[in-house]
């Protein structure tokens, strides 16, 4: 019998996809769930509280995407356009149904047919999960970025990794941080479909073989293997009513023998399962605990498949059109690194390349590095992400011996550049030697790599100048700036639909594409009737904000107080305690009978500390303990309330950012890489608080210095300050600090909790403190006195509101797509003509 061969049939020469467009109204959307609802789910009577109603919705939206999915899709391949591949191991997506329908153009439509059945449409949007698959900024910057590129026409497929248990979930108990499983899949995820037919094996263990092919050359191998099964779940990412949907590939691991029956049948259940328990792990939750080696190799296993995965789809992709032809393949093909965490791929493709598909060494090479390109995030030591090479020789053999070839020749280059420069190599090298020699992995990014970028102008400076400054001077053409932004549609259109309503009156709907169309909304700065209205919109969302802290809480709190926002992951950098430092300073005050000057304020701080980050759990308890001393305490009534928000998100900063009045962004100068909160409440109309650090710097410069309160040291004078810092001299030369100070040692917040301050305290009386906490509280103190100030000449700070979110342009991921596009990627967008 013949052997039977697979017939591949293209997009378009499927009937079913040739079919007009589905329609977009009511009465097409209302047929359409409850057909789903009713035919598909099996269900015949509406609960609002159960997720079957959200899902038949989502059922309806995704129709319509699909044939502009399938067609998107169809444009890519005929044209054989040039593409990037989006590499992150986040992907903080966030609930996807509201903007879904935002961008198709439906909310309307989709609002008035759940109308005629007596349901609200805000009640279904209340019954998504947020998307468990990222954490915090990273991650929601590369979401933000996908619906930029969408927008933008720009053929961009995410990769990432289908987390069953996603960031956890934040109880806080007696003030102290308790992390609960994510199970955000235990209802599904309708947006996804599984595309097993495109699963790749990755490979882990055995060792690198060496053999002679049939030419006579030397070739490698990784034999001896313990192989998983990568299966790939796509999600759409739809433009802005540009019939563009891109891809957002999430590889989910699978054992590749799932069920050893003879062991099961000898008695053995629980290994006859061990190896399909073994490769689930990889994928089971984000971020595993780093603190020991057992999450330390996890962690290496999450990075390697999701590098692995990924560039095996792409080059399946490559081959399925061009065959084993690669000689155009940089020209068409480009992978963004979206962060240090993906830098294997560096050492895969060449694997895959020079193994796989028998290039040599220097073509591979030739490719690698016109392919790769490294966005670096952060300015902490965890940017020099490192591994042991011990690790490496456990479980990915065949790369270490890449990587070693690599450095190699990389260390021949440098000395080539810098003859008998042995500390430079050594500095540059990207193995450290030592006891236990690590490969540095950012190092191995930038070598790979044909462009190197930071994500905020301050940050890709410090990059050039201090972290890669080696790199820098070998290839000062390789480095560059692009500053984040965030997507409009979401952070404004979609959250915040009162203020664009008001915003498209005057000025029209051009912003949610442009949104330097919104330069215009400063000739309304004085219109006393667009104040009264900007000021209306505002107080609807600190009631609604208000209204979800007494749900979460229990806590009334008055919405007519200056709301005083720092809601971000929970990192020492990002000083949570200072703000927490003020607060009490502010009670104190109270106390002492000079609560006359303090305008009615509340404090809301919100975020997650890291499973393993002891002292930023630390920081949570201290917060909620002055917490409920502050909101007890009858002296304090109506002038100042402190409020941690749990278990903050992505749904969470939807109701946040637009109540902010006062944005916190105060981080030690020279740590935070860009920021991208704080975009998010400039564009909402809140006012920065905040010092000259990350985009900080940039926002301060769009808005003008009068609507911006700077405060802190520099990036310079913290480099001229450190190695003689003495904080106490700062509590001793500041009676308010000193008086603040000895109330938290005192016992008040801690009555019957001896020594839970101590860590913090010492942190804070640290010579060796690399957040400069104690340096910065005066000057922190001083800006908040101004801005109360500001806040309490309503005239003013309506003004200033309104120019921060004129002055938000710049800041949109539209623009920061645009940037990459033009200097990075050079992608030709998908024409209305080529659809």
């Amino acid at each position: 019998m013949a052997a039977e061969t697979e017939k591949t049939v293209g997009i378009g020469d499927i009937e079913l996809l040739q079919t007009p467009s589905l329609p977009m109204t009511a009465d097409a959307m209302l047929e359409d769930f409850t057909h789903y609802f009713g035919r598909m789910l099996g269900r015949q009577t509406i609960r609002t509280k159960s997720p079957f109603l959200y899902q038949a919705v989502v059922y309806a939206a995704r129709d319509r995407l699909m044939e502009r999915w399938a067609q998107t899709r169809k444009v890519t391949q005929v044209e054989d356009t040039r593409r990037v591949a989006y590499l992150s191991l986040e992907f903080l997506m966030g609930r996807l149904l509201r903007n879904a329908l935002l961008n198709l153009g439906i909310v309307d439509a989709t609002a008035e047919a759940l109308e005629r059945l007596g349901l609200d449409l805000e009640d279904v949007y209340d019954r998504e999960q947020d998307a468990g698959l990222g954490n915090g900024g990273l991650g929601r910057l590369a979401a933000c970025f996908l619906d930029s590129c969408a927008t933008l026409s720009l053929p961009v497929i995410g990769y990432g990794i289908r987390y069953h248990y996603g960031m956890f979930h934040q109880r806080i108990d007696n003030g102290y941080q308790v992390e609960e499983p994510d199970s955000w899949l235990r209802e599904g995820f309708p947006w996804e479909i599984e595309r097993i037919e495109y699963a790749r094996t990755v490979r882990f263990g055995g060792r690198s073989a060496v053999y002679t092919d049939a030419n006579g050359k030397t070739r490698h191998a990784w034999v001896d293997t313990q192989d998983v099964l990568a299966i790939p779940f796509d999600v759409p990412i739809p433009g802005y009513r540009n019939d563009i949907v891109n891809t957002l590939r999430l590889w989910s691991a699978s054992a590749t023998d799932e069920f050893d029956l003879e062991e099961f049948n000898a008695g053995s259940y629980a290994e006859a399962v061990a190896s399909q328990n073994a490769a689930e792990n990889i994928t089971m939750v984000l971020y595993p605990n780093a603190t020991t080696e057992n999450g330390q190799e996890l962690r290496l296993r999450q990075q390697y498949f999701l590098a692995s995965a990924s560039l095996q789809d792409q080059l399946r992709n490559w081959i399925e059109r061009h065959g084993e032809n690669f000689s155009r393949y940089a020209e068409k093909n480009c992978f963004q690194l979206n962060d240090t965490h993906p830098a294997i791929a560096v050492a895969e493709l060449m694997r895959l390349l020079i193994d796989d598909h028998q290039l040599s060494w220097d073509e591979a090479w030739a490719i690698t590095r016109s392919t790769m390109a490294y966005t670096n995030h952060t300015l902490l030591p965890e940017a020099l992400e490192m591994w042991p090479v011990e690790m490496f020789r456990r479980l990915l053999p065949r790369i270490l011996d890449i990587i070693y070839e690599i450095n190699a020749r990389f260390i021949v280059e440098i000395s080539q550049h810098w003859p008998g420069d042995n500390d430079r190599i050594q500095r540059m090298s990207l193995i450290r030697e030592g006891s236990e020699p690590m490969i540095r992995m950012a190092y191995l990014a930038i070598v790979g790599s044909f462009s190197v970028n930071g994500v905020a102008k301050l940050h890709s400076r410090l990059l050039r100048e201090g972290l890669f400054r080696d790199f820098a001077e070998m290839w000062p053409e390789k480095f560059n700036n692009k500053t984040n932004g965030v997507t409009q549609r979401r952070w404004l259109a979609a959250c915040n639909s009162g203020l664009a309503s008001l915003i498209t009156e005057r000025i029209g709907d051009g912003w949610t594409t442009d949104l330097s169309k919104l330069e215009r909304l400063r000739e309304f700065a004085d219109d006393a009737a667009f104040c009264k209205a900007w000021r209306s919109v505002k107080l609807e969302n600190k009631l609604r904000l208000a209204h979800d802290l007494e749900a979460r809480t229990g806590i009334k709190v008055n919405a007519g107080t200056l709301f005083d926002v720092q809601v971000k992951r929970i990192h020492e950098y990002k000083r949570q305690l200072l703000n927490m430092l003020h607060a009490v300073h502010l009670y104190e005050l109270i106390r002492l009978g000079d609560g006359d000057i303090v305008a009615p304020r509340t404090i809301i701080i919100g975020g997650k500390a890291a499973p393993g980050y002891v002292m930023a759990k630390n920081i949570i308890k201290c917060i909620n303990n002055v917490a409920r001393v502050i909101n007890t305490d009858p002296a304090v009534e109506d002038k100042l309330q402190l409020i941690f928000y749990p278990d903050y998100n992505v749904s969470a900063m939807e109701i946040i950012c637009p109540a902010a009045d006062l944005s916190a962004q105060i981080s030690t100068a020279g740590k935070e890489a860009s920021g991208t909160g704080n975009m998010k409440f400039m564009m909402n109309g809140a006012v920065t608080i905040g010092t000259l650090d990350g985009a900080n710097v940039e926002i301060r410069e769009a808005v003008g210095e009068e609507n911006f309160f700077l405060f802190g040291l520099t990036v310079e004078e913290i480099a001229e300050l450190r190695g003689n810092y003495n904080p106490q001299s700062y509590i001793d030369d500041d009676p308010g600090f000193s008086r603040v100070i000895a109330l938290l040692e005192s016992g008040h917040f801690n009555r019957f909790e001896p020594g839970v301050f101590d860590a913090v305290l010492q942190a804070i009386r640290e010579p060796a403190d690399a957040w400069m906490t104690a340096a910065d509280f005066r000057s922190f103190v001083d800006a908040q006195e101004a801005a109360e100030i500001a806040y309490n000449d309503v005239e003013r700070w309506t003004r200033m509101s309104i120019l921060n979110t004129a002055a938000s342009g710049r800041f949109s991921t539209d623009r920061t797509m645009r940037d990459y596009n033009e200097d990075i990627w050079r992608l030709e967008p998908i024409t209305q003509s080529q659809k």
